[in-house]
């Protein structure tokens, strides 16, 4: 565990996740101040917009943090598939009084084709630069190698973890089927053995020669006490964030975060168009029967996905939301990020010192 830390230059074995659209500058820099790593998601916006963030945490914290990008393949447009997407969608628009979109877009570029966004991070250096969906080509990965970035992929199996080591990636981030958000998998057309945290961390640990960043489910100290004794380097938290001032989630997600809604999650396709996993609500709902192939590719319906969303929203209904959230969700707690990695750490500390008296 602690040579990592030391590569990462953290005190902490607590990793704040990416969370694209919910973490922000904020938060990354105040859980990097508090000893943890700190995140930002910048796979949903333009190039310029990352370098600006990226110089929002650096304005706020001399510490290390991370900065992700997606990789998933890019889209691929099916003009028949949309249209019926969109008329599938189009009478939850009308409820709402809204007209749906004439159209559907690719709404944000794949890492694997955005030269400016390599271009930026070059140029900014941020210490760690994690990969979600995949892997970039090798001459990403080495000019951001030979730039000092540590590298760290998302792995929900083991070949995709022997994939992130034989393309020279320094760690992985073990993703469990638990995990809120996106499941990071390469190929989402191929079957997922939707492998748990505790036995797809094992196996990392076991199969790989590289450190292994537990995640999903993980909400408090004794969950990443418990992610160390498996072997991992470190644990990955998301959804224990979300609550957090500093993140940019809304007043409804918090509500539902923070309420009974926490107690269900489902894994859907619908929203995105890759699959994620979501607290129960009106969209997951909407697209519980959807059929395989009906779902334009992604990231194409999730322009459907958030239109419906702003539609609801202005209309006060904040159920299709994308209220991305792990299994562990009843345990949020609405703390400020540097208390929860202070609280965290007790817990944490507490949960080992337990464990070698036993």
């Amino acid at each position: 565990m602690y040579p990592f830390l030391h590569k990462l230059e953290i005190d902490s074995p607590i990793i704040q996740a990416p969370m694209a659209g919910v973490s922000t500058p904020d938060m990354a820099a105040a859980v990097s101040n508090a000893g943890g790593l700190g995140s930002i998601g910048v796979g949903a916006v333009d190039a310029e917009t990352a370098r600006q963030m990226i110089r929002a945490v650096r304005a706020k914290t001399d510490r290390s943090f991370l900065v992700n990008v997606f990789c998933h393949a890019p889209a691929t447009a099916d003009p028949a598939r949309e249209a019926a997407w969109i008329s599938r969608l189009a009478p939850e628009f009308g409820r709402y009084r809204a007209p749906p979109p004439a159209g559907l877009r690719e709404i944000y570029t794949s890492f694997v084709a955005d030269d400016a966004m390599q271009a930026v991070l070059v140029a900014e250096r941020p210490r760690v630069v994690s990969f979600h969906f995949g892997l970039p080509g090798r001459d990403r990965i080495d000019a951001l190698r030979a730039a000092g970035c540590v590298l760290v992929a998302t792995a929900t199996n083991v070949e995709e973890g022997r994939a992130a080591a034989a393309a020279g990636i320094d760690a992985v981030v073990a993703q469990g089927y638990e995990a809120g958000g996106h499941r990071g998998v390469f190929y989402p057309a191929a079957p997922d053995d939707r492998l748990g945290t505790i036995a797809l961390t094992r196996l990392l640990v076991k199969a790989l020669d590289l450190p292994v960043i537990a995640a999903g489910g993980i909400m408090d100290g004794a969950g990443v006490a418990a992610a160390l004794m498996l072997g991992a380097a470190a644990a990955q938290l998301g959804t224990a964030f979300i609550a957090c001032p500093e993140s940019s989630a809304d007043a409804g997600f918090r509500a539902a975060l923070l309420g009974p809604a926490a107690g269900h999650t489902v894994m859907t396709a619908a929203i995105s168009g890759r699959p994620a996993r979501c607290l129960a609500n009106r969209f997951t709902a909407l697209g519980a029967d959807a059929a395989t192939g009906t779902v334009p590719d992604y990231p194409i319906a999730y322009d459907a996905g958030k239109a419906l969303h702003a539609a609801a929203k202005a209309a006060g209904e904040f159920g299709y939301g994308a209220q991305w959230a792990g299994q562990g969700a009843p345990l949020a707690r609405a703390l400020p990020a540097a208390e929860l990695v202070a609280c965290l750490r007790r817990e944490m500390d507490e949960a080992l010192a337990q464990q070698s008296r036993s």
